[in-house]
């Protein structure tokens, strides 16, 4: 069985790929730098010393952000896609567009109702701490 002609250019990329990988490892293992000391294997963090543990767990809100950005991200991706297609798509296109909006508003209104979207100092959030502070200590 011979092997189709539509794979040499994928295996010669491969192969040359693999190549070009392999001489620049080859490369920098051999023309590195071999001296080591006490500063060279200290932790660099933008130009401070690290002090502390380094396991602290990030914040919650690190993650919400995060997530936010990429659900609203993917979002802009679509819509731009949308966009771009409009005349192919036509209206059956702007149905589904709308309902996609409108699942992710819906997604949006309900994580604020739930208060998702409160990750920073809030008075009024304070005012009821100091007032659950108050009753717990009568």
């Amino acid at each position: 069985m011979q092997p189709l002609p539509e794979l040499f250019p994928l295996i010669i990329y491969t192969a040359a790929t693999v190549l070009i990988i392999g001489g620049l490892l080859s490369a920098a293992w051999w023309l590195g730098a071999r001296s080591s000391s006490r500063n060279k294997e200290m932790p660099y963090e933008s130009g401070v010393i690290p002090s502390g543990a380094a396991r602290r767990p990030l914040s919650i809100p690190f993650y919400l952000i995060a997530i936010f950005f990429i659900v609203f991200d993917v979002e802009t991706a679509f819509i731009f896609t949308w966009a771009v297609a409009w005349e192919q798509l036509g209206m059956p296109g702007l149905l589904h567009c709308t309902f996609f909006i409108v699942a992710l508003l819906l997604g949006l209104a309900w994580v604020w109702i739930k208060g998702g979207l409160e990750w920073g100092p809030s008075a009024g959030r304070n005012a009821d701490s100091l007032q659950t502070l108050r009753k717990s200590s009568k």
